[in-house]
């Protein structure tokens, strides 16, 4: 009989190890001490992302074709959502008259562990008066790539800092009055 006991004991013991699951990491684009790129009142219509990489979990591309979806690293809210929120944290706000209304369409967010994290996106940039009258849009296309480490955290990190540039971009744009699109440094 103690021979059974300590049988069953260790095959619970197994069965419980076997059943363990790795802990879930979440990951967020806002920087920990978010600044504002931004001096203009920029206000965040639309941000779009592509399906296949929209969700909680992180996705990761392997080689030329392939896809990963991270089971254990996410994000803390669904992608597009992350993104909402890190850029909102990077526009500043204002009571102006007149602000600019922003709108993001993102062709490829991609996340490739030691070698870069690729922010690629189309984006209209508008006047938008008081009364709700807008003026010409301004619509451009920025690609912005930062080398990444083999963390996912680097990762993380790498596309914190391609959401600044590309606030920095739209704010410099905005300043100006330009009405042509920037070329990314």
């Amino acid at each position: 009989m103690a021979h059974a006991a300590r049988f069953a004991l260790l095959s619970l013991g197994l069965l419980l190890a076997a059943c363990r699951s790795d802990p879930i990491h979440y990951h967020t684009l806002t920087p920990q001490q978010p600044t504002p790129a931004s001096t203009v009142d920029v206000q965040l219509e639309l941000v779009s992302v592509p399906p296949q990489v929209d969700r909680s979990q992180v996705v990761i591309r392997q080689s030329n074709s392939g896809l990963a979806i991270l089971e254990t690293e996410w994000w803390g809210a669904s992608l597009a959502d992350e993104l909402h929120n890190a850029l909102v944290n990077q526009f500043a706000t204002s009571s102006a008259q007149t602000h600019l209304s922003l709108r993001v369409d993102v062709q490829r967010f991609d996340s490739v562990p030691g070698q870069y994290a690729l922010f690629d996106a189309r984006w209209r940039l508008r006047a938008v008066s008081g009364n709700g009258t807008t003026g010409a849009a301004l619509n451009c296309r920025s690609v912005i790539q930062t080398p990444a480490g083999q963390t996912i955290d680097d990762l993380v990190l790498a596309h914190q800092q391609n959401l600044k540039r590309f606030t920095e971009l739209v704010s410099r744009t905005a300043s100006s009055g330009a009405s042509r699109c920037p070329s990314v440094r």
